[in-house]
């Protein structure tokens, strides 16, 4: 698979292990910047991906320039994630076992706006909808409209995932806590969920 950026490959489960490396950067350096304001850490980051490649069900779809990983997006079984993101759901009274979650979708600024945001999520849903489950979701952090922190020239995502049949679930938010840029300590913050659901093929 390809886009007019970099060529797509897709990976399941183990079969990411040689790029987690690469992928653990990517998320480093692409949430470092607003809306998440992510200090990364290296442990949570190897442990946090390890969990994913851990699973059979799971898929990662990394782009290329050459051997280099320049974009990458995740995803698994719901009900292999953890607890915290499996809450908004019970909560909710819709099954954990029905949704296939999306980790996360990151990539290098000089490669955004040509066709990967798209074929990240086309690669994704198929894997899902090729293992029956009936929905697939993702979160997103919440920032304020007038956080001080929000650079004149950031354009939220929320119109592009709405083209995607997405639709945010008010009220389905968990709450996560990291390091942001310019702290010294852990603090939380508010992510909601997108949902959409898939009729049977």
């Amino acid at each position: 698979m390809t886009t007019d950026t970099a060529p797509i490959r897709v990976f399941r489960g183990a079969e990411v292990a040689p790029h987690l490396a690469a992928v653990a950067a990517l998320r480093m350096q692409v949430f470092r910047d607003f809306p998440y304001l992510y200090d990364g850490d290296a442990e949570y980051e190897r442990n946090y991906l390890a969990a994913y490649a851990d699973s059979a069900d799971s898929v990662f779809v990394l782009a290329f320039e050459d051997e280099a990983v320049v974009g990458a997006a995740t995803g698994i079984p719901l009900a292999q994630d953890g607890a915290a993101f499996q809450a908004p759901f019970r909560q909710r009274g819709l099954p954990v076992g029905d949704v296939f979650y999306f980790g996360e979708s990151v990539v290098l600024p000089s490669y955004r706006g040509r066709g990967l945001g798209h074929a990240f999520f086309d690669a994704r849903e198929k894997h899902a909808r090729e293992l029956g489950f009936k929905m697939t979701a993702f979160c997103a952090v919440d920032r304020a409209e007038d956080d001080p922190r929000r650079p004149a020239e950031y354009q939220p995502n929320d119109a592009f995932w709405r083209k995607r049949g997405y639709a945010r679930q008010p009220g389905m938010t968990m709450r996560l806590a990291w390091r942001k840029v310019g702290s010294d300590r852990e603090t939380g913050n508010d992510l909601t969920f997108w949902l959409r659901r898939w009729e049977p093929a």
